[in-house]
C-alpha cells in the first residue's frame, strides 16, 4: 500500500487548536485485486486543548486533550474491488489524552517521550450494498457499524545527532468486532458481530533528516501476544515533510 497522510493543524489560541487529517491510499493484494485509482480514507477532525504547558527544566511534560469526529469520507459500499474499501461509512467519535516531553541527555542527545490513550466509538451505522468494506459480497443489503476500539502506548525517540534518530513505539490495541445485519443475495437474514481482537505491537525504526523540514523513516511494526491475532510483521517506510 502507498499512503499519503497529511495533517493540517491550526492554532486558534495559545492552548487551543483544531486538527484535520486527510489520507489517500492506493493498495493491492495478491489474488485479491487492487484499488481503482487513489482512494480517500475517512477524515478525522479533532479539537485539541493543552491542559499543561511543558517545562523541560522542571521535568513537566505537555498534556493535551483531544475530542473529535471521524467523518465517513472513504469508500465503503458498492465497491469495485475489496481494495477500494478505505472507509467505514459511519461517524465515529474519538477521544484521547496525550503526553509529550523532550529532555537533553549528556552529550547533547535529545530524548523525546510520547504517551497516548485513544478511544473510538461509532455513533451512526452505515448503509451497505453489494461488496463493502465490511466483507459483504454482491447482492447484500443491510447495515454495518464498526465496534469500539482503542490504543494505549508510548514512544521513545533518541537523537544520535541532528540528522539521525532512533525510534521505538510500544502499544496495545483492542477492538470489538463490527456489527453486520441485513440480507444476502439469496434473501437469508444475517445478523452477526465479528470477533474482538487485542494485540501488542512494537515498532523499531530509524530516521534520517536532510534538514529541519524533510526526512525519511524506515521500520517495521511487529504484532504479537494478541487475542484472535496472528504474529505479523509489516515493514514500511515514509517520507516526512513539515511546513
Amino acid at each position: 500500500m502507498f499512503t499519503n497522510s497529511t495533517l493540517w493543524k491550526y492554532g486558534i489560541s495559545e492552548n487551543f487548536s483544531i486538527q484535520v487529517h486527510t489520507i489517500v491510499n492506493y493498495g493491492w493484494k495478491h489474488n485479491d485485486g487492487h484499488s481503482h485509482g487513489p482512494q480517500a480514507g475517512d477524515m478525522p477532525v479533532d479539537l485539541i486543548y493543552r491542559l499543561i504547558r511543558p517545562d523541560p527544566t522542571r521535568y513537566i511534560p505537555a498534556f493535551n486533550l483531544f475530542a473529535g469526529m471521524i467523518f465517513p469520507t472513504g469508500n465503503y459500499t458498492k465497491l469495485g474491488s475489496s481494495q477500494d474499501g478505505m472507509g467505514s461509512g459511519a461517524y465515529v467519535f474519538r477521544f484521547a489524552l496525550t503526553e509529550q516531553s523532550t529532555y537533553t541527555l549528556p552529550g547533547h542527545h535529545e530524548l523525546r517521550l510520547r504517551v497516548w490513550n485513544w478511544f473510538r466509538r461509532a455513533v451512526t451505522s452505515a448503509k451497505l450494498t453489494d461488496m463493502t468494506s465490511y466483507g459483504t459480497t454482491n447482492g447484500f443489503r443491510g447495515y454495518g457499524q464498526p465496534g469500539m476500539s482503542g490504543q494505549t502506548g508510548f514512544s521513545l525517540e533518541y537523537g544520535i545527532n541532528q540528522k539521525w534518530v532512533l525510534a521505538m513505539d510500544l502499544a496495545r490495541d483492542w477492538a470489538n468486532g463490527s456489527t453486520l445485519r441485513g440480507h444476502d443475495q439469496s434473501g437469508a437474514y444475517i445478523h452477526k458481530t465479528g470477533a474482538s481482537e487485542t494485540d501488542w505491537q512494537i515498532s523499531p525504526a530509524i530516521e534520517y533528516n536532510w534538514n529541519a523540514r524533510w526526512g525519511i523513516i524506515v521500520g517495521s511494526p511487529f504484532y504479537f501476544a494478541g487475542h484472535n491475532k496472528n504474529i505479523q510483521a509489516s515493514p514500511q517506510f515514509a517520507i516526512n515533510a513539515v511546513f
